[in-house]
C-alpha cells in the first residue's frame, strides 16, 4: 500500500486522543482503517497490533521510570495473555482471512469490543461501586487466578479486534486491585499491551495481515499525536472527553456489528 498522507493524519489524530484519554489506539484506528479508509477488517487489526506496540513501548518507558508500573500483575496477565494470543492466532492461521464469513466475523466481535469498551468507560464508576463488597472478599490466590483468566480473555479479544487492553484492561484491573493507586493500574494495563499486542501483531505478520508501509504512515503522524496528547491532557477535562469518546465508541461498534 502506497503512502497516503491521510494515514499520517489519521494517526496524528488518534494519537492526540489516546494521549489525553488512555484509551488504546485499536478503539479508534481499526475502525477508522475500515470504515474510512476501506482497509479489510484482517489487515486493519494486524497492522493496528503492530502499532500499538510500538507506541505503548514508548508509555511502559515513562511509567517504569516513574515507578508506576506493578510488574507482578503485569506477569500475572501475560501468564494468559500470551497463550491465549498463541492459540487464537493458530486458530486463525487455519482460516481464510480473505473469506467473507472470516470479516464479518473479526467486524462483528471488532465491534462488540468497542461496545463494552463505550459502556466500560462511561459506567467505570457506577460498576466499581456495584462490585467493591465482593472483591474485597476475594483471596489473595483467587485474585491471581482472575488476573491470569482476565489476561486469557484479552489475549483472544484483542487478537480478534486489536481491542480491550486499554479501557476493559484497566476497568477489570481496578475491580481486582482496588487498593493500587490508579497510576500503577493504568501503567501495569499499558506494560502489559506491549508483549500482548506484540505477539499478536508479530503472529498477523506471520499469516499475512499486515501493511507494513500502512504502519510507517500511521507511526510517522501518532507519536507527535501522541507527545502533544499527552501535554494537553491536563488542560483538557475528563468528564467532557470521556462522554464523548464513549458515544464515538458506541455508534462505530453498533455500525461494524449491524
Amino acid at each position: 500500500m502506497p503512502f497516503n498522507p491521510l494515514y499520517s493524519l489519521s494517526g496524528l489524530f488518534v494519537g492526540l486522543l489516546v494521549g489525553q484519554t488512555g484509551v488504546g489506539g485499536g478503539s479508534l484506528m481499526t475502525p477508522l482503517l475500515i470504515l474510512l479508509f476501506g482497509v479489510h477488517p484482517h489487515t486493519a487489526v494486524g497492522t493496528d497490533l503492530l502499532f500499538a506496540a510500538v507506541t505503548k513501548s514508548t508509555g511502559t518507558l515513562v511509567h517504569g521510570l516513574n515507578k508506576t508500573v506493578n510488574w507482578s500483575v503485569v506477569w500475572r496477565l501475560a501468564a494468559g495473555s500470551v497463550p491465549a494470543t498463541g492459540a487464537t492466532l493458530f486458530l486463525m492461521s487455519r482460516l481464510d482471512l480473505r473469506a467473507a464469513d472470516t470479516s464479518v466475523l473479526v467486524s462483528t466481535v471488532l465491534g462488540v469490543a468497542l461496545i463494552l469498551t463505550a459502556i466500560s468507560l462511561v459506567f467505570r464508576r457506577q460498576l466499581l461501586a456495584l462490585a467493591a463488597d465482593r472483591i474485597d472478599a476475594l483471596s489473595a490466590g483467587r485474585v491471581t487466578w482472575l488476573t491470569v483468566l482476565t489476561g486469557a480473555v484479552l489475549g483472544v479479544l484483542v487478537s480478534l479486534s486489536s481491542v480491550g487492553a486499554g479501557a476493559l484492561g484497566v476497568t477489570v484491573l481496578i475491580f481486582l486491585y482496588p487498593r493500587t493507586p490508579l497510576a500503577q493500574i493504568v501503567g501495569s494495563d499499558i506494560a502489559h499491551a506491549v508483549p500482548l499486542t506484540l505477539c499478536a501483531g508479530v503472529g498477523h505478520w506471520l499469516i499475512g495481515s499486515v501493511d507494513l508501509p500502512l504502519l510507517g504512515s500511521l507511526l510517522l503522524g501518532s507519536i507527535p499525536g501522541i507527545v502533544v496528547g499527552s501535554q494537553l491532557a491536563a488542560r483538557v477535562p475528563e468528564w467532557a472527553l470521556r462522554p464523548a469518546l464513549a458515544v464515538m465508541l458506541a455508534v462505530v461498534g453498533g455500525t461494524l456489528v449491524v
